[in-house]
């Protein structure tokens, strides 16, 4: 992937006092989300309690970043033509390579080599990149005002794992969770861990495909690395590879939306989703992996505007490998259901 370099920008400065800690904290944001709005931004850096109706300090810190060549940015896509409607259409934020190279400097996030560049912005997968931010911003919003703990930086998108040996197409040998999302739950003086994987489904593959995907995710459970010398394996070669980086298999969520309807046609979103959910909750049952992992992993399926709506502890969820379609467990339910 090409990466973006802009010639008549300042070399990287270092993240010292002289940028506002929101200016900082933006800057980290965008390194971990990679692309994120203006609204966005202000939800994930500003408490409810203390959030104006529209975030003038925070687009002056951006002005700021942006003319010390740190970030860039571009208008959101449309859903018309018209330029009246793309002028009205928010800014989305991303990391210029000067701003990337001086969050990498300050050494507090994990590096990733992934840079983002105007094409990658602007492409096919813009609505989709949004789509995942909206559901780890549902989890921040209603963890603040519940008292647990998910922050700003607990998802990390697309984060692959590799489910065969092999060196074929790096689709072909991993699974990409489009986030994968860790959350506090406190209650009564505990705190349960809890960790997801997210998929983000926006109703433009077929049901065929998606179901495709959460088989990969049983396959990912089941993967063992095997050793080109079998003299020299290492004890821990003989379990499983997830285990080598969650500590315990996460719980999958998958998350359906849709493109809103264009101006004067109905909304049959709920309609088109929950038939959507059936195809899935079918499929999963007949998929013999996982009905054979059914007691070993959990699957949910809930839809974008339930998360924003209700928060991730409501009974939102459609159970895919227990249960029947009508159960509506709760996020912890949900987590708790497997040994």
């Amino acid at each position: 992937m090409t990466t973006l370099h802009l010639a008549d920008a300042p070399a990287a400065p270092t993240l010292t006092r002289s940028f506002h800690a929101i200016g900082r904290q933006a800057l980290e944001l965008l390194y971990q989300h990679r692309v994120l709005s203006t609204q966005q931004l202000h939800v994930l850096l500003t408490l409810p309690a203390t959030r104006a109706a529209r975030p003038h300090y925070l687009r002056k810190q951006l002005a700021e970043l942006h003319k010390a060549g740190l970030v860039s940015k571009v208008r959101a896509l449309s859903g018309s033509a018209g330029p009246n409607r793309v002028r009205s259409q928010p800014f989305l934020w991303y990391l210029s390579e000067a701003g990337a190279e001086s969050v990498e400097e300050a050494g507090e996030l994990p590096i990733r080599p992934y840079r983002v560049t105007p094409e990658s912005v602007a492409g096919a997968r813009q609505a989709h990149t949004l789509a995942v931010n909206d559901v780890g911003i549902a989890f921040v919003e209603h963890a603040r005002r519940l008292g647990h703990e998910c922050g700003p930086l607990d998802w990390t998108p697309e984060v692959a794992n590799r489910i065969r040996d092999g060196q074929r197409r790096f689709e072909d040998d991993h699974v990409i969770a489009d986030s994968v999302l860790n959350y506090v739950h406190v209650e009564n003086g505990r705190r349960t861990m809890l960790s997801f994987f997210i998929e983000l489904d926006r109703a433009t593959m077929t049901s065929a495909r998606l179901a495709a995907k959460l088989h990969a995710y049983g396959r990912l459970y089941e993967y063992v690395p095997q050793s080109s010398d079998r003299a020299r394996r290492l004890p821990n070669a003989t379990r499983p590879a997830w285990m080598n980086h969650y500590p315990i298999f996460p719980r999958l969520l998958v998350v359906l939306d849709a493109a809103a309807p264009k101006e004067g046609e109905p909304d049959r979103r709920p309609h088109r989703l929950a038939a959507r959910t059936e195809d899935l909750y079918t499929r999963t049952a007949a998929d013999v992996r996982l009905s054979r992992l059914r007691e070993d992993m959990a699957i949910g399926v809930t839809t974008l505007q339930q998360l924003q709506q209700h928060g991730p502890c409501a009974p939102i969820f459609t159970p895919l490998l227990r249960g029947t379609p009508s159960a509506r467990p709760a996020l912890t339910d949900l987590y708790l259901s497997t040994k």
